[in-house]
């Protein structure tokens, strides 16, 4: 593994080389990454996996023609073959009006911002076994509980580094740490299953694995004995585990690149009211230790805090270079990017901001509803906003939640969705992607 200053030069001196050869333009892509991860089930050691890789990329530019390759292999003789390789593809490769690099002019020139991603801890084997093992002996202690699907932990160490010929060479590093437990309840063809998990980028940081695995138990037994739930118009809960999953829908509409080819369901709504007012969406790639921060995007250009929905209004579109020339727009510092293959677009820590409500006030006035806590399937249209998708959970009635439901469909169409969505107080920084728990009126479920 490359440290972090030569993983710069490494990949200025491949884009040098690029443009030797022949290249308009290119920038090249370092990414290291070494990972441990232990799994345990029944008490007993089930898999010790540890990975080490590195990986650079490079894409070039002859004219408005474009190529991208890599390798794993980064001895010089390697390097030279991949450039020639690259400028020999791009040179049969068809003309595309929108490719290149992003305006120099854009590019982060300063110091990048400090996201606190990387905390130098290297755990052991040995220690995230104990870990593991901690998490899975608290979830079988749970009453009721029968069997295990095992429990793991995890700690990884990732190195990225950026150089185009436009003269940006940066880099950063983060590191990763993970436990799970996923356990079974119940005998027979009663049985239910379900999961804890938590991940963080400093250690420290991490929840105990006793409190993980004790919730992966409690889940599962909440579960057992689900009933029936007639069919019909109803209010649908979204715990914040699964919640989120309805950011991600609106992150896919508002990329340049769904936009461009016009199979978003937000095609129209731009700086219109989509969600209810005083509904706020934000992107935030500087939270300090944030699973998603980072200093500079795919391209090298800055990375800032931006309200993609704000009081309601859809604000704009997330675009990569190419997505915001092909629109005639500006790009939006949102580039994401891999070895292989060009940019894409993508939001980092995305989260709906908390609701004034308490869970317990949110559910209060439901006669009759279901709070979802599990999401089945893939039914959703991402060009008409369509929404059906398998779910269980528990039925709310009476204002309280009540016995456990399974095997029922939730259906609606996100726009409406949207709409209809209020949040509750209960807002943490856990994921990715977090939100409150929310409640969306007039779905369409449609029981066993």
């Amino acid at each position: 593994m490359l440290s972090l200053s030569e993983a710069q030069d490494r990949t200025a001196d491949l884009v040098a080389a690029a443009r030797k050869a022949g290249a308009d333009a290119a920038d090249a892509l370092y990414l290291c990454n070494n990972s441990t991860q232990i799994s345990v089930r029944l008490g007993a050691l089930e898999d010790v996996e540890r990975s080490e890789g590195e990986e650079i990329g490079l894409r070039l530019f002859v004219g408005q023609r474009s190529a991208s390759v890599s390798s794993s292999d980064l001895s010089a003789d390697a390097l030279a073959a991949l450039v020639e390789r690259a400028v020999a593809m791009a040179r049969e490769a068809p003309e595309d009006p929108y490719a290149g690099l992003a305006p120099e002019d854009r590019l982060l020139r300063g110091a990048p911002v400090d996201v606190d991603g990387d905390d130098g801890a290297d755990p052991s084997p040995a220690t995230l076994r104990e870990r593991a093992e901690e998490a899975e002996d608290a979830a079988r202690a749970v009453a009721g509980v029968t069997n295990s699907e095992g429990a793991g932990a995890s700690a990884s160490r990732t190195l990225i580094a950026l150089a185009t010929s436009t003269g940006f060479a940066r880099g950063y590093s983060n590191s990763g740490y993970g436990c799970s437990a996923s356990v079974i309840a119940g005998e027979g063809g009663a049985m239910q299953r379900d999961y804890a998990y938590h991940s963080t980028r400093h250690l420290a940081d991490l929840e105990a694995a006793s409190a993980i695995g004790g919730r992966a138990g409690q889940r599962a037994v909440k579960r057992l004995n689900p009933g029936r739930l007639a069919s019909g118009a109803m209010p649908v809960v979204f715990d914040p585990r699964v919640g989120s999953s309805l950011l991600g829908h609106l992150a896919g509409a508002i990329t340049g690149s769904a936009v461009a080819r016009r199979t978003s369901f937000l095609l129209d709504k731009l700086g219109e009211l989509v969600f209810a007012r005083g509904v706020v969406v934000r992107d935030d790639p500087h939270r300090l230790r944030g699973l998603r921060s980072k200093p500079f995007d795919g391209e090298g250009l800055p990375t800032a805090p931006r309200d993609i929905i704000a009081d309601g209004i859809l604000t704009g579109w997330v675009l990569d270079s190419a997505s915001a020339r092909q629109l005639g727009l500006e790009p939006t510092g949102h580039a994401t990017r891999g070895i292989g293959g060009p940019p894409g677009a993508g939001l980092t820590n995305l989260y709906l901001e908390a609701g004034k409500q308490s869970v317990e006030d949110l559910i209060a006035d439901i006669k009759l509803g279901v709070y979802v806590t599990e999401l089945i399937g893939q039914g959703v249209n991402g060009v008409t906003g369509d929404y059906s998708r398998g779910a269980s959970g528990y039925v709310i009635r009476d204002g309280q939640l009540a016995e456990p439901v399974a095997e029922i469909t939730v259906a609606g169409n996100l726009k409406d969705m949207f709409r209809e969505l209020t949040p509750a107080s209960d807002l943490r920084f856990r994921r990715g992607v977090d939100v409150p728990t929310l409640r969306i009126e007039g779905m369409t479920v449609a029981g066993a």
